[in-house]
């Protein structure tokens, strides 16, 4: 049965390792392991999803779920998790950076924009440094927008 909760300290090098081993970068994750959230399937972590916050603005990054894990809709908890923490937080916009999975955060509400209107605070992130991330899309949701469970307004 997997169970989300929120990550903590000790987390870290298995959220490092599920990152690298999709492709993800690791840049910043350390500085910010308190606001990911991991699923746990057996004490293993099987997916994660990471939110830095900017003032109202915030950076949804790193959602990851082991290829054995996935269709069983944990990447829709963990970002429905997440956005979830970004409005607790005061968080009004969030953004986010792919290079394989706009179409996903599309039908989650996301959408397409160009890196210059990423908010400048949140474009601090270490994560928009990356040579990974250089020709990712940016992608942004206002939150009140967003899509609670089962697609419904919010």
């Amino acid at each position: 049965m997997i169970r989300l909760r929120s990550a903590q300290p000790g987390d870290l090098s298995a959220v490092e390792r599920l990152l690298t081993d999709v492709d993800l970068t690791t840049a910043g994750v350390a500085d910010h392991v308190d606001g990911f959230i991991v699923a746990e399937d057996a004490a293993s972590i099987v997916g994660c999803a990471g939110l830095e916050t900017y003032g109202a603005g915030g950076l949804l990054r790193s959602v990851a779920v082991r290829p054995d894990h996935r269709s069983n809709a944990v990447g829709r908890q963990l970002v429905e998790r997440a956005l979830d923490r970004a409005r607790e937080s005061g968080v009004q916009v969030v953004y986010l950076l792919t290079n394989t999975a706009a179409d996903y955060f599309k039908r989650i509400g996301f959408e397409s924009i160009q890196r210059d209107q990423v908010d400048s605070a949140v474009q601090q992130s270490q994560e928009f440094s990356t040579e990974s991330c250089d020709s990712a899309t940016a992608m942004r949701l206002m939150l009140g927008l967003a899509l609670g469970p089962g697609g419904s307004n919010r």
